[in-house]
């Protein structure tokens, strides 16, 4: 009679160990996945298109992705939090693709983004950028930089307010709000990304200066404004 308690606990240990090592290797894939789609395709020898896009049978084929499957790939896509990439069907042949949908070190020439413009309805009047508090003090001098990447990410607000998905990590503690509509009448365009991030190359040295910042806070421990000058 002792025994079935034992192997119920035993059973729900594996269990939870499954789970847990599921958890783990799924953020394993999509850590790759990101790292593929959006900087290292090339250096890896994969195919990417013009579009972003590459085929799911030519990722899964490298020695890389050897332990994962189509099952895998699918699950990952479906349940990121932060909608990073995108799964299609090839035009012609049907074939499944795969494409981040925002985050590229790579020139992508034809990721599908739509332009934000004045006066129009999806254009906000604010767009915020998350950072750290130790990156402030250059912030403060030099402005946003897009760095390594093609764009400069943005969010419509903070994480958790009316359906903000993605734009900026969880962890950042330092929120520095845009000036959308003062920046596009400067000539600096922005769009939106397929997952509502907000995108933008900045200006011709891909930044956007402090005199576009609306205002800054700091989110942690407690929020508060920190002066822009």
């Amino acid at each position: 009679m002792n025994c079935l308690p034992l192997m119920d606990t035993n059973r729900r240990e594996r269990g939870r160990r499954r789970k847990h090592g599921g958890e783990n290797r799924d953020v394993r894939l999509s850590k790759l996945m990101s790292y593929v789609l959006r900087h290292g395709a090339n250096q890896m020898g994969l195919n990417m298109g013009t579009d972003g896009f590459l085929f799911v049978e030519d990722l899964l084929a490298h020695p890389q992705f050897r332990s994962y499957s189509l099952e895998d790939v699918e699950r990952v896509v479906t349940t990121n939090d932060k909608q990073r990439f995108k799964l299609r069907p090839h035009p012609e042949d049907g074939r499944l693709q795969i494409r981040a949908n925002q985050g590229h070190s790579v020139q992508v020439m034809d990721l599908e983004m739509k332009p934000i413009l004045a006066g129009y309805p999806d254009c906000p009047a604010e767009a915020v950028h998350g950072s750290y508090l130790r990156n402030w003090s250059s912030i403060q001098q030099q402005g946003l930089s897009r760095m390594k990447r093609t764009h400069i990410h943005l969010a419509a607000g903070l994480p958790g307010e009316d359906s903000v998905i993605s734009g900026m990590r969880k962890d950042c503690d330092l929120a520095v709000f845009i000036d959308v509509p003062k920046a596009l009448a400067d000539g600096i365009e922005f769009f939106w990304s397929e997952n509502e991030v907000l995108l933008t190359t900045g200006d011709a040295e891909g930044k956007l200066h402090p005199k576009y910042f609306s205002r800054v806070l700091k989110l942690k421990p407690t929020r508060s404004i920190l002066p822009l000058q």
